[in-house]
């Protein structure tokens, strides 16, 4: 019998790393610009980005969404770095 793909695109994606992967290709600042809560925009860490979106279930929303908005530009920059960076 053939297992099923889940459908929720985050299935096995923790918080942090979404968090971790948003600041490695965006970077704070555009968080912050487009989504303008102020653990983004003042003095932002992972951890107190983590502590406050773990607690405030319409803020992690919109993370997750501008995360899935993004997935596609995330992966192929991932896929890059993994290959050295050529484009062969």
């Amino acid at each position: 019998m053939t297992q099923e793909r889940p459908k929720d695109p985050l299935h096995g994606i923790t918080l942090a790393m979404i968090l971790e992967q948003l600041v490695a290709h965006v970077g704070w600042a555009e968080m912050g610009r487009v989504i303008p809560i102020r653990c983004f925009t003042h003095d932002p860490s992972l951890k107190s980005s983590l502590t406050f979106l773990r607690k405030t279930p319409w803020a992690r929303a919109k993370v997750e969404s501008f995360y899935l908005d993004r997935l596609d530009e995330i992966g192929s920059a991932a896929s890059r770095s993994e290959d050295g960076g050529s484009s062969v």
